[in-house]
């Protein structure tokens, strides 16, 4: 069976690349893209130009706000990142009060529209308690009333190997007429995998010529405050001498000026940067190139990102770790194939 994928909220390609490399040992059953839909242009041109460069057409730049969604060609999976910015912990947690907050209706509205065999839908683990937990309940009740039954859970992909502390909530919906039940895919086969930043970084060494690794410019005053954070120190936990203090009145982010544990996989990529959000290195005073960043969202060297530097950024922050999305697809795959596969519970009650 050859499900043929459509993205909303597409990013750029972290999701449609671990749909598209999801392989359980049957030919027969692959994803393939079909279409996708993204706000941001250079999003938009890194997903052509990586997940289907033959076919530019099929990506479609557009605010799905005014996007004619009717227009779309038949598909038999969705997935779709809906916006966070209003779920985040990170920022003022608007939930479904914020510009970002509805847009998952649109990826509802697909659903009603196609009813496609099967989803994806993926969001950051706040977004369960966004407005006192009744954004999260409306959203699971209108994918249930289109059709589905649902099997949420709140993913931390550094126990899937994955090199990083990444919390998504994921929810996999199945149509109601399918005889199929999905498990969630155990982190037992990861258990003693080497996912620390360090070797996501270094092993193998990132090639001279590799795109999107251009070094950072860090100021006198960043170098030097940096020689006095230790790995996995911030701004706020290091000794600092008093004129390389941050004199922050409110919330002291934990990721201001941290730098990596090399032991530990890295903490959250973001789509920010400014203020001392970069990501930094463990040993040199500087923050992570681009590259480097993507390696920790497990994009491999040759997957090249459209746009200047601080859209590459961004672009990275918001995807999806490929590596770990593969995990979830291979999942689907299996069982809808009838393969058994290692499984654990759930940890969000349906």
């Amino acid at each position: 069976m050859i499900y043929r994928l459509g993205e909303l909220f597409c990013g750029p390609g972290g999701i449609a690349w671990g749909a598209m490399n999801a392989d359980i040992g049957i030919p027969d059953y692959k994803i393939v893209h079909e279409w996708a839909n993204d706000y941001d242009e250079n999003t938009c041109r890194t997903y052509c130009r990586n997940i289907c460069p033959d076919n530019p057409g099929s990506v479609y730049h557009a605010d799905v706000r005014k996007f004619d969604l009717e227009k779309l060609s038949p598909i038999d999976a969705l997935a779709f990142g809906f916006p966070c910015n209003d779920y985040s912990v990170v920022g003022e947690q608007k939930g479904m009060n914020g510009v970002y907050g509805p847009l998952y209706s649109y990826g509802v509205k697909v659903l009603n529209l196609y009813k496609p065999q099967w989803f994806l839908a993926e969001n950051v683990g706040g977004l369960r308690n966004a407005n006192e937990g009744t954004a999260f309940v409306k959203i699971l009740d209108e994918m249930r009333a289109a059709g589905y039954r649902l099997y949420p859970n709140l993913y931390k992909f550094e126990e899937y190997g994955i090199p990083q502390s990444r919390h998504r909530i994921i929810i996999v919906g199945i149509r109601d007429d399918l005889d199929y039940e999905f498990k969630i895919p155990s982190t037992a086969p990861y258990k003693n995998k080497d996912n620390t930043c360090k070797t996501a970084i270094e092993v193998p060494p990132i090639p001279a010529d590799a795109p999107n690794n251009e070094p950072t410019k860090q100021s006198p005053t960043v170098v030097e405050r940096l020689k006095y954070i230790k790995p996995g120190q911030n701004a706020f936990t290091a000794d600092l001498p008093e004129e390389l203090q941050l004199h922050i009145s409110g919330a002291k982010i934990s990721q201001i000026y941290k730098r990596l544990d090399p032991s530990k996989p890295a903490y959250t990529v973001t789509g920010s940067g400014g203020g001392g959000t970069h990501i930094y290195h463990w040993e040199e005073p500087r923050a992570l190139t681009n590259r480097e960043r993507a390696r920790l969202q497990t994009f491999k060297d040759d997957f090249v990102f459209e746009g200047n530097k601080e859209s590459v950024r961004k672009q990275i922050g918001m995807a999806v770790p490929c590596e770990g999305a593969k995990i979830i697809f291979e999942a689907i795959l299996k069982t809808f194939a009838g393969i058994e596969y290692e499984s654990m519970p759930a940890n969000i009650e349906e």
